[in-house]
């Protein structure tokens, strides 16, 4: 079962979807260790603008993150805490103005949580070590994917580490 309840085309199970309680890290089983700081300690590492989409999941504007149409090969890196959570090899062109990745590197660094606000129902996407918010999933969207998921991700929630030749 995936995520939305139906069985995606050559998946891994994803791990389940919470309901969001700001006061918990789900991070138990996952293997990733987790990373607990004061919002203070936070403030004072990130910046602005990361702060603003990291810890009190805000959004980057559409077309102007560093990622959306990168094409470098490499690890994309939870800019907060460091955990890897996706690579380039599942990045592709959705040309909705954020990176995009169709699965995570392993469902064990990210957690999923229900996401009530703007009035809709959409499935949010944070850093299973850290608990930072990366962006959201979606699925049936029509992109020719092997899991017909779009992982839309801030850039500013991420740090591309290219490989090495």
């Amino acid at each position: 079962m995936s995520i939305f309840g139906n069985k995606p085309k050559n998946s891994p199970v994803p791990s389940p979807v919470a309901d969001a309680d700001p006061d918990t890290q789900k991070t138990d089983g996952t293997g990733v260790r987790p990373v607990v700081k004061s919002e203070d300690e936070w403030r004072q590492e990130l910046s602005p603008a990361e702060y603003q989409v990291l810890r009190q999941a805000g959004t980057e504007r559409p077309y102007t993150g560093e990622y959306w149409d990168t094409h470098t090969q490499g690890v994309y890196k939870c800019r907060a805490c460091g955990t890897e959570l996706f690579t380039s090899a599942e990045k592709f062109d959705s040309h909705c103005g954020w990176p995009s990745f169709w699965a995570p590197l392993a469902e064990g660094n990210v957690r999923y949580i229900r996401d009530r606000t703007l009035g809709m129902e959409r499935i949010e996407v944070r850093c299973a070590a850290c608990d930072s918010h990366l962006g959201h999933v979606f699925e049936g969207e029509g992109y020719g994917t092997p899991t017909d998921q779009r992982y839309c991700i801030n850039s500013v929630s991420l740090t591309l580490v290219p490989a090495e030749d």
